[in-house]
């Protein structure tokens, strides 16, 4: 999408995966299409809400979603790895990394 929108707008890539990116040619006509949308009618209950009572749902509801990055990170990755992935499913943790350069000792000396 990225590269079709470049291409579109004379830009070029910005990166080396736009560049490589296959453009979205062929999602588009000639002619346009003006006939009409035809919506189908659901189906599945649009009123329908989750009424799971488990911790994660009560944790949930503590925290500030009012404003971005209120909640706190580690709790709230645990509430949605839990909510999609099942209450069954253990949490990997957070994964930290650092980049390091070491230096070589001279034994010039």
């Amino acid at each position: 999408m990225l590269r079709t929108m470049e291409l579109l707008l004379g830009l070029p890539p910005m990166t080396q995966y736009d560049a490589a990116a296959t453009p979205m040619w062929n999602s588009f006509t000639a002619t346009p299409d003006f006939s009409g949308f035809t919506s189908m009618p659901n189906r599945i209950n649009l009123s329908d809400r989750n009424t799971a009572m488990n911790y994660w749902q009560r944790l949930s509801e503590t925290f500030d979603l009012s404003k971005e990055d209120a909640a706190p990170d580690h709790e709230f990755s645990q509430v949605i790895w839990h909510a999609v992935k099942g209450l069954d499913v253990p949490y990997p943790g957070p994964r930290r990394a650092a980049f390091v350069k070491t230096l070589e000792d001279d034994d010039d000396d």
